[in-house]
């Protein structure tokens, strides 16, 4: 089985986002994996005019969210069934679109600069950060964004047969290979889970030099 025929399986099980938030809001950025839970896009800072790129975009709701505050985006997922339920919730949006391609390949072959790249539970916890971090560098501009999200280290035990290899790294880990890798001002941490739950959740955010 391919990688896409795998994360296909995968999206055809999955529950579909919520049409509106606790607050009502019918876009929102959900960085973990508690509903309602968790910081929002200011993390981000400004977003207004900013070409933002998702890696493992999924149905497309939180890269929507961002496109909806003023930024244009592109949302790359490796599932071809990922790509038609985004493109039918926010086909109509404008400064919005979704393509179907394995994250290192896009980086590598596309020629545009991002200011701002997203990855919540996506590509990056999948692709080896040696990989993966120098192609994102490269299609970031100076002063750009990167910020991604996952399970904690050690949160989950193997899972035989899942669509990809997770690669989990502590805080202090994922400071080194991102300093490593030409970001600066990197912060990682776990966000605690709401109440009555016990897995919390990797928050990292770094500046492109």
């Amino acid at each position: 089985m391919s990688l896409a025929e795998s994360w296909d399986r995968y999206a055809v099980g999955s529950t579909p986002r919520r049409t509106a938030n606790a607050n009502g809001d019918t876009t929102w950025l959900n960085w973990t994996q508690y509903a309602d839970h968790g910081p929002n896009e200011s993390v981000l800072g400004a977003v207004v005019g900013h070409r933002v790129l998702e890696l493992g975009s999924g149905s497309g709701s939180n890269l929507a969210h961002l496109v909806t505050l003023g930024a244009t985006g592109i949302g790359v997922d490796v599932s071809p069934a990922r790509e038609v339920v985004a493109r039918e919730r926010w086909g109509d949006l404008d400064g919005l679109e979704f393509r179907t391609a394995e994250a290192t390949a896009f980086l590598s072959e596309t020629s545009e600069i991002f200011d701002i790249v997203l990855s919540i539970f996506g590509a990056v916890w999948f692709i080896d950060p040696e990989t993966l971090l120098p192609l994102i560098r490269a299609r970031m501009a100076s002063g750009g964004i990167l910020a991604f999200s996952h399970l904690p280290a050690g949160s989950q035990g193997p899972q035989p047969g899942h669509a990809g290899m997770r690669h989990d790294h502590s805080p202090g880990e994922w400071e080194r290979l991102l300093a490593d890798h030409g970001f600066t001002d990197v912060s990682a941490s776990v966000i605690d889970p709401p109440e009555g739950r016990t897995a919390g959740t990797m928050f990292v955010r770094a500046v492109g030099l």
